[in-house]
C-alpha cells in the first residue's frame, strides 16, 4: 500500500523541441505506430496470409511483424511482413500508409540482384498489408558491431564491397534506399549479404513525398536532416557509418536523444577511428573518413567508386598480385555506361591503350589551346567544361571529352577541370587508331551517343 504522506514525483516534461523532433520523424499526426493489443490479437491464431502457411513468428516491431512462413507450392520457406494502418488514423492517412507499406514491394521488387533480398509477393489480407519475401537465415550486421565481436578486417571490407556493389545496382535502376544501417544489411549463415528494408526507399521515377524527417538518425546523412532532396550519395554516408561501426565497434553518431544526434551528424566529426583503434590500416581510415564527409561533392560520387577503393584495401590486406590489380581496374572500367556495348574482350583491349589515374578536385585536366594526342573518359566524378573562364557545360561519369580535338585534329577549344575528386581514363588516339576496326568503330558510336547527350542537356537549359 502507498504511502499516504509520500508525494509522487512529477513526470519530466518532454521539451517542445523533442516534441517537435519527434513529430518530424514520424510524420505530423501519425502518433505511434500500429501494433498495440488489437492488432496482436487479431493476428493471434492466424494460420495462413495469402497462400502462405504461417509457421511462427519472429520479429515485432512497432510498424507490424514478421513471420516465418511456408509456400506450400513451391516448397520454399519465406519471411512475411505484416502491418496495418493505427486504428485511430482516417481513411485518407490509412491509405497513404498502405502506399508506403507497398514502396518497399515496389523498391525491391525491381531489383534483381544476388545481395538484395527478393520480394515474391505482397496484397491484402483483411485489413493488413503483406509482403512475402526471401528468408534470411543469419543475423544482421548489428551483431559484429560490438567490440567483442567484431570481424576480420579483410571480412569487414568484403562485405562492404558486396554491400557497395549491391547497393550501385539499386542507384542505377532509380532507387535510393535512405535507410541503410546495420540492422539492414544480413548475413546468412551460407556467408552471402543481403541488403534489407527498402520500406522508405525512394524510387526516382515515381517519387512519393514523405512526411517528416525519413531514416534512422544515427546513419543520415546531413541533407538528409537538412531535408534536402537526397541522392544516391546519402547511401554512401550511411555505408561510411556502418564501415566505422563495424571496424571500430561504436556509433560514428552516437547520441542519447535526436537533438544531440543531428547536431553530431550536421556539426561534428567522429572520433578518430585510429584513436579507437590504433591497428587500422591508414587506407581504411581514409575511405571511411572520405563516405563520410558533410559535403556530398567532397564523398564518393557512386557507390561504384567506394567499391573501387574498398577492393584496393582488400588487395594490400590480403597481399593479392598484380594480376588481382589487373582485374579491378578492368571491373571497374567494365561499370561505366561508354563501355556498355563493348564485350569484356574488346574492353581489355582499350585498357591496353590507355591509363586510370585519380585526379583531385580543383586539378586541370586538359586545358584550353593545348595540343595533345589523347581524349578521356570520366569514370567517376563531376567536371565542368570552361570557356574564356566561365563553366558551359558538366561532364559526369561515363562521358568522354577531349575527343573533339582527336577527331578534327586541332587544338582543345575548352579546359576542363575537376569539380570534384575523379579518377579519369586516358586513352592514346595513336594507340587507339591501332585498334581493331570494331573497336573503333564502337568508340565512334559512343561519342555520337555523348554528344547527343549534351545537346539535349543544352537544349534542356535553354
Amino acid at each position: 500500500m502507498a504511502d499516504k504522506g509520500k508525494k509522487s514525483k512529477p513526470q519530466a516534461k518532454e521539451h517542445p523541441l523533442t516534441s517537435w523532433l519527434k513529430t518530424k520523424f514520424r510524420g505530423k499526426g501519425e502518433g505511434p505506430g500500429p501494433v498495440d493489443t488489437q492488432f496482436l490479437t487479431d493476428l493471434s491464431g492466424i494460420k495462413t496470409i495469402g497462400r502462405y502457411e504461417i509457421v511462427s513468428q519472429i520479429g515485432q516491431g512497432s510498424m507490424g511483424l514478421v513471420y516465418l512462413g511456408r509456400d506450400p507450392y513451391i516448397k520454399r520457406n519465406v519471411g512475411i511482413k505484416i502491418s496495418r494502418p493505427a486504428a485511430d488514423v482516417g481513411e485518407e492517412k490509412a491509405e497513404k500508409y498502405r502506399e508506403r507499406f507497398f514502396i518497399e514491394a515496389q523498391s525491391a521488387g525491381r531489383l534483381m540482384h544476388p545481395n538484395i533480398v527478393s520480394i515474391y509477393d505482397a496484397g491484402m489480407h483483411k485489413d493488413f498489408c503483406y509482403m512475402a519475401m526471401e528468408y534470411i537465415d543469419g543475423p544482421t550486421l548489428k551483431t559484429f558491431c560490438k567490440n567483442n565481436q567484431l570481424l576480420p578486417m579483410s571480412n569487414v571490407v568484403e562485405i562492404m564491397f558486396i554491400t557497395c556493389k549491391a547497393l550501385d545496382h539499386a542507384h542505377k535502376m532509380g532507387v535510393i534506399h535512405r535507410d541503410i544501417k546495420p540492422l539492414n544489411i544480413m548475413l546468412k549463415k551460407s556467408g552471402h549479404i543481403k541488403i534489407t528494408d527498402f520500406g522508405i526507399a525512394q524510387i526516382k521515377s515515381e517519387q512519393i513525398a514523405s512526411k517528416g524527417i525519413v531514416g534512422s538518425p544515427s546513419y543520415m546523412s546531413p541533407e538528409q536532416i537538412r531535408q534536402k532532396p537526397v541522392e544516391n550519395r546519402t547511401d554512401i554516408f550511411s555505408l561510411g557509418c556502418v564501415l566505422y561501426e563495424l571496424l571500430t565497434g561504436q556509433m560514428a553518431f552516437p547520441g542519447m536523444d535526436y537533438l544531440s544526434i543531428m547536431y553530431k551528424v550536421i556539426k561534428e566529426e567522429p572520433i578518430p577511428m585510429e584513436k579507437i583503434r590504433p591497428e587500422l590500416p591508414e587506407i581504411l581510415v581514409k575511405i571511411t573518413k572520405k563516405a563520410l564527409a558533410k559535403d556530398p561533392d567532397q564523398r564518393y560520387q557512386t557507390c561504384e567508386d567506394f567499391a573501387y577503393d574498398l577492393r584496393v584495401a582488400l588487395r594490400g590486406l590480403r597481399e593479392t598480385t598484380k594480376s588481382t590489380k589487373a582485374e579491378d581496374v578492368f571491373d571497374y572500367v567494365n561499370s561505366v555506361s561508354f563501355f556498355e556495348n563493348f564485350t569484356k574482350d574488346q574492353v581489355k583491349e582499350v585498357l591496353k591503350s590507355s591509363s586510370v589515374f585519380k585526379v583531385p578536385r580543383g586539378e586541370e585536366m586538359v586545358a584550353e589551346g593545348e595540343i595533345k594526342d589523347s581524349f578521356f573518359i570520366l569514370l567517376s566524378g563531376k567536371a565542368v567544361v570552361q570557356k574564356n573562364n566561365k563553366n558551359i557545360a558538366v561532364i559526369s561519369r561515363g562521358e568522354c571529352f577531349g575527343e573533339m580535338a582527336y577527331l578534327s585534329g586541332q587544338v582543345r577549344a575548352a579546359t576542363v577541370l575537376a569539380e570534384t575528386d575523379c579518377i579519369l581514363m586516358e586513352i592514346s588516339a595513336t594507340l587507339l587508331d591501332r585498334s581493331s576496326e570494331t573497336v573503333q568503330l564502337l568508340f565512334l558510336k559512343s561519342f555520337a551517343k555523348n554528344l547527343i547527350q549534351r545537346l539535349s542537356k543544352s537544349n534542356v537549359k535553354e
